[in-house]
């Protein structure tokens, strides 16, 4: 017999780590080339000339399939520390905003404060891998792989430099999980209330999948900054274009025009919309499998 939602004992943070670890791999194994695309149209300055589909043939054509997947190691080792952050923090944070406030119950405010939250955690986990992954996706790179970056990054610019893009990084996590689990509470809300298994399953895809959506519409422009921050290289004595977050937005802005701030943005959305709805689905589930596996009062 089941333990009543209300009284279920929350799973211990272990649990939580590792469904998030599972469900992080599983979206960048289905997704990665989409996030190659997006990176190569952000950090490119001038005018747009072709779409997705454009930059799609003329990677294969011009560098072959693999490169669709150049850069995939630093994401995969990120991957599982990145998305196991991303849940536990929001649970973490979930009950620290709730205990703070004294509320018994998530609000749409605190699911958005909490979200910012775990972004902004998330955040110091990822930098150095993500880095390395917009060195190793940018079309001129001559880096034989990742440790050749982290070699080389390191010898020029010591241990911090591993963290160019930090502060954009923290911006970009900060207001997309704000949106994904904000717009996720919310549409949970409106949707009919599940009686069943597998209709709690499909309204979390569409939960995370409308989460992801909203995440993407808002942090895009962070996204670009950060790409163009972690994309650039420095020269000594030289006060570098991109170097915080909003006056490069403003740079940006003035310089290219404001579709710029939005420049990868349907490969993005192509990834992290479904994305979004496959992380929450699969976490979930995994969740579930832990809960059985665990018993009363679990369960």
């Amino acid at each position: 017999m089941s333990t009543p939602p209300a009284e279920r004992k929350p799973l211990p943070f272990a649990a939580n780590f590792a469904a998030g670890a599972i469900a992080g791999i599983s979206e960048i194994l289905t997704f990665y080339p989409l996030g190659v695309v997006k990176t190569r149209m952000q950090l490119d300055t001038g005018k747009s000339t072709q779409g997705v589909l454009g930059s799609f043939k003329t990677i294969i054509r011009e560098e072959g399939v693999g490169r669709l997947y150049r850069g995939l190691v630093p994401p995969l080792l990120m991957e599982a520390p990145k998305r196991a952050t991303k849940f536990a923090a929001n649970d973490f944070w979930g009950k620290q905003f709730l205990a703070l406030t004294g509320q018994k119950k998530m609000s749409q405010q605190l699911a958005i404060a909490t979200g910012c939250a775990a972004g902004a955690t998330e955040s110091f986990v990822v930098v150095p891998f993500e880095l390395v992954k917009i060195k190793l996706q940018d079309k001129s790179s001559t880096f034989a792989g990742p440790m050749d970056v982290v070699k080389q990054v390191v010898r020029k610019d010591g241990l911090l430099g591993l963290y160019a893009g930090m502060e954009a990084t923290m911006w970009r996590h900060f207001w997309w999980n704000g949106g994904y689990f904000g717009c996720i509470f919310q549409v949970r809300s409106l949707l009919p209330k599940a009686e069943t298994n597998k209709a709690r399953l499909v309204n979390d895809l569409i939960a995370g999948t409308i989460g992801g959506l909203v995440g993407t519409a808002i942090n895009t422009p962070f996204d670009v900054v950060k790409s163009r921050i972690q994309g650039s290289s420095k020269v000594p004595g030289v006060v570098p274009k991109y170097n915080w977050t909003y006056p490069a937005l403003v740079t940006i802005f003035r310089e290219e025009g404001p579709a710029a701030l939005y420049k990868g943005f349907v490969p993005k959305v192509l990834r992290l919309a479904p994305g979004g709805g496959i992380l929450l689905l699969v976490v979930e589930v995994t969740l579930n499998v832990f809960r059985q596996a665990l018993g009363p009062p679990y369960i």
